[in-house]
């Protein structure tokens, strides 16, 4: 089994993110690049949105920001427990084909500090849809998110 190990994402990292963001199999979902880049770097300031970059071998792997479910005011998570922390990730190109793994050995952490994750990809992501169950998260739930687009609300337990 893959050894993965995370790190903090710094300011540093901004443009190896910028690059990952305008891949057309990640700028398919994270729609603009630099307004997302944007969002990053404001969100790193903020001591509730933690964001790392997952890692096999010294090797940048994927992006994940993780952050109290209920803490931007969500539709789509309100019925969620307190305490369930969201995550939202992507892959780089040398993390292609191992989403699934690293978000699993992401979320088996994570898991012990919170008792319920979220993840909420668009319907049609089938590519996420299936890393996400490769990680252990399950759930066919369809919701409108504060944008007005549809989520699927998938969820992995403790």
């Amino acid at each position: 089994m893959a050894e993965y190990a995370f790190r903090p994402v710094t300011r540093a990292d901004l443009p190896l993110l910028a690059d990952w963001l305008r891949l057309p199999e990640v700028a398919r979902w994270w729609r603009g690049a630099e307004k997302q880049l944007a969002g990053i770097d404001e969100d790193l300031d903020l001591p509730e949105m933690r964001q790392v970059l997952a890692l096999r071998d010294g090797v940048p792997l994927g992006y994940a920001q993780f952050y109290p479910a209920h803490r931007w005011g969500a539709p789509h998570f309100a019925d969620l427990p307190a305490g369930t922390l969201a995550i939202d990730c992507f892959s780089g190109p040398a993390g292609f084909g191992q989403g699934g793994a690293w978000l699993r050995a992401l979320s088996d952490r994570l898991l012990a500090e919170t008792p319920v994750l979220v993840i909420d990809p668009e319907p049609d992501n089938l590519r996420a849809i299936r890393a996400y169950e490769k990680a252990g998260f399950a759930g066919e739930a369809l919701r409108r998110s504060e944008d007005g687009t549809l989520a699927r609300v998938m969820t992995r337990h403790r």
